[in-house]
């Protein structure tokens, strides 16, 4: 039996770089060779002038379903530690990076998936798109910058509901508390992003970078923050049993250890 596909698919127009998360059987769960694969990808983009600005999705209807579970089997604090400063640079590239970027959500967009759209410029979702955290379930907290940024988007009030309580959210609902940006028909997401995306590219790029750097402020403490955390949380026994709870479709026991 074959690999199911796990990549990074990159395209261009004009000066807009689209990057499609392509794991489709997976929702396109976010696994660490994807994150590697987009990690090179944006890096790549910084350095390469005709690139103006960049627009992310997902294949196969969906964004992302968030982190890899199964793939999660972290051994020891300092691999903990390892697996966020590799992910961190990708949510780093991002959000401090000089090029723009535009998320483009049809379907889920959950935990990891969450992250990479509050790390972007602008939030185009499908009317269809749900949206939520979750990182709890398994017992971890909220990662690749999402106790950052997420405020940063809709305050603290509704930052606490959204990671405190797991519950997903319609597109309507996530625009009203200032969670995404534009709510589209369905299967226009990448459409309306795209006309986004163009329209940063035509722009001045300089001021669009040191704009992004001043309102990237804080990001580099928080993340260091959580990668210590996230380390000490991966070594729980809360986290085995949310882990092995999820793959095996139960509901999880937590005993606080």
């Amino acid at each position: 039996m074959s690999e199911p596909v796990m990549r990074i698919v990159s395209e261009r127009e004009g000066g807009v770089l689209v990057l499609t998360l392509d794991q489709p059987a997976r929702r396109n769960a976010l696994a660490m060779p994807l994150r590697v694969q987009m990690i090179e990808a944006l890096r790549a983009a910084q350095g390469d002038k005709a690139t103006r600005a960049i627009v992310v999705t997902g294949a196969g209807g969906h964004f992302c379903s968030g982190g890899d579970i199964s793939g999660m089997d972290v051994n020891s604090a300092m691999e903990g530690r390892e697996r966020m400063r590799l992910s961190h640079e990708l949510i780093r590239l991002m959000v401090l990076g000089s090029v723009p970027v535009v998320a483009a959500i049809e379907g889920y967009c959950v935990g990891a998936g969450l992250s990479i759209a509050c790390a972007s410029d602008t939030v185009v979702a499908a009317e269809d798109a749900r949206l939520g955290a979750g990182f709890g379930k398994i017992g971890l907290m909220a990662d690749l910058g999402l106790p950052h940024t997420l405020p940063l988007r809709v305050g603290q009030g509704k930052a606490r509901q959204v990671l405190l309580y797991h519950n997903q959210m319609t597109a309507t609902e996530a625009e009203r508390i200032g969670l995404i940006d534009h709510v589209v028909p369905k299967g226009h997401a990448l459409a309306t992003a795209m006309e986004k995306a163009r329209f940063l590219a035509e722009q001045a790029p300089a001021p669009m970078a040191l704009t992004k750097q001043m309102l990237g402020e804080g990001l580099d403490r928080a993340l260091e923050q959580e990668r210590h955390f996230q380390a000490t949380l991966f070594m729980t026994h809360d986290f085995a049993e949310g882990r092995a709870a999820f793959l095996g479709k139960r509901a999880p026991a937590f005993k606080g250890d």
